[in-house]
């Protein structure tokens, strides 16, 4: 079907560089941060993934804290309504025997006395002993019953507690099953892609596990030049790692640059350990940090080859322009001392906005 707008066949004959140079920056834009296997969503998945099963751990902790501290203070509870009890028996026999006693030892004539009104002293003072004592008894009595019925109270609440304890532990524990599962395929699918990638596999068609999410904050607690080998992710460039996160953010920016320039990044150099960072600080005074201090050492930067290492080359140029989408950039110090085109840092708080 020929078109009636002007200048479309002629636009339809153009090469196709010339037209992308004609395409709106938005969509060359987009074009760049677009990964073949989304590579940067399943990163962000496996991210929320492993926070939220961690966070219902932490809350399922809490709740078992919480109950823990509720049966101590039931038990405690318990055991000081069994002492009172123990208490109230001791009392309550001895005042039960001696009003019985007392009783039992007046006569009809003191009776008769008490009703007539001529009874003696000792007669009124007895009596007045008995009537208190089974004052004082009838009390020990109301507060045993009371006692009776706060051990019933809290035995019933204890019950409920672990009925409720069992309840929300299986239902907690569901919830983190099911997150476990949904982390656990998002890992998946997160190592096919990289797979897919090229990305350098184990015996098990896995890529490293240093290059799932739940690993790149771990290797902060590892000292500079010493992080061990699960704790890295290998790049495409065969005997190339990084920490996790940066290695991700690595091979997306890897692809752009691959759809720029037709051909990958060229890495001399990524993650060193001590004895190497010692090898190159010998080697090359004044162009390598003293060894544990590098950012080499804590596997967040690269130094690249393959024209980027030439300042203001094409390839140095579109790196610079673009590297920051993926949360890679030229530190300032290399554009002057010392002056490395070569050397680029991964930022972790500018690739978790990604």
């Amino acid at each position: 079907m020929t078109t009636l707008l002007p200048g479309a066949a002629a636009a339809e004959r153009a090469p196709m560089e010339v037209r992308s140079v004609a395409a709106p920056e938005s969509a060359r834009l987009a074009e760049l941060r677009r990964d073949p296997v989304n590579l940067t969503e399943l990163r962000r998945e496996a991210e929320k993934a492993s926070k939220d099963l961690e966070g219902a751990t932490k809350a399922l902790e809490q709740r078992r804290a919480k109950i823990q501290a509720s049966q101590k203070q039931l038990t405690a509870k318990l055991r000081e309504l069994q002492v009172a009890d123990r208490a109230f028996a001791l009392v309550r026999q001895p005042l039960s025997d001696i009003a019985g006693r007392l009783y039992q030892q007046s006569t009809g004539s003191d009776l008769a006395g008490l009703l007539s009104g001529n009874a003696d002293v000792s007669t009124l003072r007895a009596m007045s002993d008995v009537s208190q004592l089974v004052a004082e008894r009838e009390r020990f009595l109301e507060d045993s019953g009371k006692l009776h019925a706060e051990r019933e109270r809290l035995a019933a609440e204890a019950q409920e507690l672990r009925a409720g304890t069992l309840l929300s532990e299986a239902q907690m524990g569901a919830e983190i099953q099911t997150l476990r599962v949904r982390s656990e395929k998002v890992v998946k699918s997160l190592s096919q892609a990289l797979v897919k990638l090229g990305v350098k596999v184990d015996k098990g068609g896995q890529p490293a596990a240093g290059c799932a999410p739940t690993k790149a904050m771990s290797a902060n607690e590892f000292a500079n030049g010493l992080i061990p080998k699960a704790y890295l992710c290998p790049l495409q460039q065969r005997g190339k790692e990084l920490r996790g996160d940066a290695a991700l953010a690595f091979i997306s920016l890897n692809e752009a640059y691959k759809r720029q320039f037709g051909t990958a990044m060229c890495v001399t150099d990524s993650y060193r350990n001590l004895a190497e960072q010692q090898s190159v600080y010998y080697r090359r005074p004044g162009f390598a940090a003293i060894p544990g201090r590098s950012n080499h050492g804590l596997g967040l930067a690269v130094d690249l080859c393959g024209g980027v290492e030439r300042f203001r080359s094409p390839q140095f140029n579109w790196l610079e322009t673009n590297s920051k989408k993926f949360g890679w950039f030229h530190p300032q110090w290399a554009y002057v001392s010392p002056f490395e085109p070569w050397h680029w840092e991964y930022d972790p708080k500018l690739g978790s906005l990604l």
